[in-house]
């Protein structure tokens, strides 16, 4: 009788811990379902995951990866973590940076952010921010751009950006400015002169 006893309070503790899981899951899926942080269709990150929202239902959340596989979340989990969804964003903040070389005449240098922002009012769903000669790096003269796109869609987002860097490249050609890449200068000195090194010898 002992040892029944001892057995059905084991597990009695384990019942109630699946059920304590299992309660917390549903009181999640509620709170989506009331709350909606996100949506089926949404795409979110969670915890560095991405994927586009296939299902909510009252235990789990599954989501479709990039890469084709499906995360089974479960809504608990999913709830105690940070969730990024870009379906709710507005606009896209874009920054980039670029070089060009030192011997960059001082002129087109000073013309280089009217360029940049010329080329990015050219392209549609755009808000341009700013364009800045930032600083000076190792090898170049650096410049830092910000722009909005005023789409979510990641696709428009690239096509756009790459029109941007298109173009850059093309007006840039067009002016003679040429972009920077890492390069290093090695001064060789020439050995001295025999008498040089040793001062008390004969030449």
């Amino acid at each position: 009788i002992t040892a029944l006893v001892a057995s059905l309070g084991i597990g009695g503790v384990a019942v109630a811990l699946a059920l304590q899981n299992i309660l917390g899951d549903m009181f999640a899926s509620l709170s989506i379902a009331l709350d909606k942080p996100f949506e089926i269709g949404d795409f979110i990150v969670v915890d560095g995951l991405p994927g586009t929202v296939e299902y909510i239902g009252i235990k789990t959340t599954r989501v479709r990866a990039l890469s084709g596989e499906q995360i089974v979340l479960s809504n608990a989990d999913l709830l105690r973590s940070r969730i990024r969804n870009f379906k709710r964003m507005s606009e896209r903040r874009v920054p980039f940076q670029f070089g060009v070389l030192y011997s960059t005449p001082h002129e087109k240098v000073e013309r280089i952010p009217e360029m940049v922002r010329a080329i990015i009012a050219q392209q549609p769903k755009t808000r341009f921010d700013r364009a800045h000669f930032k600083e000076y790096g190792d090898s170049a003269l650096v410049f830092e751009v910000v722009y909005f796109v005023q789409d979510p869609d990641y696709n428009v987002y690239m096509d756009i950006h790459q029109a941007v860097n298109l173009a850059l490249l093309r007006r840039f050609r067009e002016e003679g400015i040429e972009f920077a890449y890492p390069t290093r200068t090695l001064h060789i000195a020439s050995p001295a002169p025999a008498d040089t090194l040793h001062p008390g010898g004969t030449s």
